[in-house]
């Protein structure tokens, strides 16, 4: 497995992997590898010749009050989990490789963007679609795979990638939890012993609303309110939002009558939980 901090060396890696005319997988991630980053590494090394995982800590999708100083940094483990799970490149730069200068062009998807984690993070999703166009220009993927984990910012780049005439195949993977239930991240260190038991409320209060909905309980105003019931009930937290959307153009839904997405950030402590469930129209409306 080879290490490279330099676009030029990342370049120079894939177009010998395309001389063996191997497919190219990328995995982008901000390090700090969890079982889920390690899936996708995983399955793209089942689907794909050669994989690519980037590790970078993206300044550009961090706010100025976020955790962009404290957020974790463990390459070592990192670069162990890599080789174990069979990748053949570790992109890794230096703020200065991905950003040299002034940045004066930004990749910007609108709409998919305005609600969710985007109404409270006003600078995120430019940072996400302008690294990830980045890395798909250094990289040049066939195929590049993300955890369903971040919904909002897989559908982003899915309509990045599709507005733009990428020549990329997005491919989203499940989400991937503790036997409890909560969504591994690697902010979920910041929890402490009591918020890490009250943690798994949320996969809990998703899963009942799901069933309501699959019962017939179609309402959203109805299983929002039932969602943060169960997250208010289940101790201290701030919840930034409980929304029920439409699984592809992220639109509120003011009932379940589509396929949809129940979509949640909340804080609890100082670290800031997302997670999301697919839930469908109810079987006997079919």
């Amino acid at each position: 497995m080879q290490i490279v901090r330099t676009i030029a060396q990342t370049r120079e890696a894939v177009a010998h992997a395309r001389a063996r005319a191997e497919s190219v997988g990328l995995v982008p991630t901000m390090g700090a590898l969890h079982e889920g980053h390690r899936s996708l590494v995983r399955t793209a090394r089942q689907r794909c010749g050669y994989v690519a995982v980037s590790i970078f800590v993206n300044p550009t999708q961090f706010g100025p009050e976020e955790d962009l100083e404290a957020y974790p940094r463990t390459f070592e483990a990192d670069r162990s989990a890599c080789q174990a799970d069979g990748a053949d490149l570790i992109f890794a730069p230096a703020v200065k490789e991905m950003y040299p200068g002034p940045g004066l062009t930004t990749v910007h998807v609108a709409d998919l963007t305005a609600g969710l984690c985007g109404a409270s993070r006003p600078v995120h999703f430019d940072g996400v679609t302008t690294v990830v166009a980045k890395l798909f220009n250094i990289v040049g993927p066939d195929v590049a795979f993300f955890g369903e984990k971040d919904y909002q910012q897989l559908a982003v780049i899915r309509r990045m990638v599709l507005d733009l005439d990428m020549p990329v195949e997005v491919i989203g993977c499940p989400t991937i939890r503790e036997p409890d239930g909560l969504a591994l991240s690697s902010r979920n260190e910041y929890l402490d012993v009591d918020q890490r038991r009250q943690a798994p409320v949320l996969h809990a209060a998703m899963q009942r609303a799901a069933q309501a909905a699959l019962a017939g309980r179609r309402n959203v105003a109805e299983l929002i309110a039932g969602i943060e019931g169960d997250i208010r009930e289940s101790g201290p937290a701030e919840i930034d939002y409980v929304k029920i959307v439409d699984a592809e153009t992220l639109d509120e839904l003011p009932e379940i009558d589509r396929p949809a997405r129940i979509c949640l950030a909340v804080k609890m402590g100082k670290c800031r939980l997302i997670d999301n469930l697919a839930v469908d129209a109810p079987q006997s409306d079919r």
